[in-house]
């Protein structure tokens, strides 16, 4: 199967047909590829991951406006911070199955690359930039709008007012006999504008939350474990 044949199938996966695919190919290629090649003029895809970061962030506040017309700047800024993050693009990117067509370098290929969270996210906000400017912002909009559909349906503001780590430590004190602790794994982007990713450990549940502030990552963090205790049939 040549490139072409592989950008016609990632195309019909993204239900999207390019008027200039090289915007796809570049979308495409992972600076480790790029790295490797004698092509001094081959263009890596960072500079499309930056601008697909800032299409996607406004389409997401965009949905987000509309469908929470009640809702507070602050609150709606952490119900953002919690749809778009690297563990939610990396899951989308997986269920339009981005990997394969990831164009990586030797030794990004042989550990596993194409399924590394940080990889597949980048390379997504690089697709959507090149949706972008291959056919303007709708087509972007749609675009998200699509694969993002289920993620905004299950968007709840409630439970931003909810206090989770206060519910699962009286909880784990409760239940599980000891104290959820929780460590700052990473901080992305500009120091105006930082996410953080917190990950919360209790007994044998591990999740990782996301937010823009410390406080707001453990909460997510948080959220998310007590939801894998539901799962498990939480005692009330």
């Amino acid at each position: 199967m040549n490139h072409i044949e592989d950008l016609s199938q990632l195309e019909d996966h993204l239900n999207y047909r390019f008027s200039d695919r090289s915007f796809l190919s570049t979308a495409l290629r992972h600076s480790s590829y790029v790295n490797e090649q004698a092509d001094a003029n081959l263009e890596d895809n960072e500079r499309l991951e930056f601008l697909g970061d800032a299409v996607l962030n406004l389409v997401i506040g965009d949905a987000l406006m509309h469908n929470f017309p009640g809702v507070s700047e602050g609150n709606l800024s952490r119900m953002r911070s919690n749809l778009v993050n690297e563990t939610q693009l990396a899951e989308i990117a997986r269920q339009i199955s981005l990997g394969p067509f990831i164009r990586l370098g030797k030794g990004e290929s042989q550990t596993n690359g194409r399924e590394k969270n940080s990889i597949l996210s980048d390379v997504l906000e690089a697709v959507i930039a090149a949706v972008y400017l291959d056919g303007g912002f709708e087509s972007a909009y749609r675009l998200v709008s699509r694969h993002f559909k289920p993620l905004l349906s299950g968007a709840r503001p409630a439970r931003l007012n909810t206090d989770c780590k206060s519910l699962l430590q009286e909880y784990s004190q409760v239940h599980l006999k000891e104290i959820p602790r929780y460590r700052v794994v990473s901080e992305m982007g500009p120091d105006h504008d930082k996410t953080f990713q917190v990950c919360l450990k209790t007994r044998d549940i591990e999740a990782m939350g996301y937010g823009k502030s410390k406080k707001a990552a453990e909460q997510d963090a948080a959220r998310i474990a007590l939801e894998i205790l539901k799962e498990r049939g939480l005692k009330e």
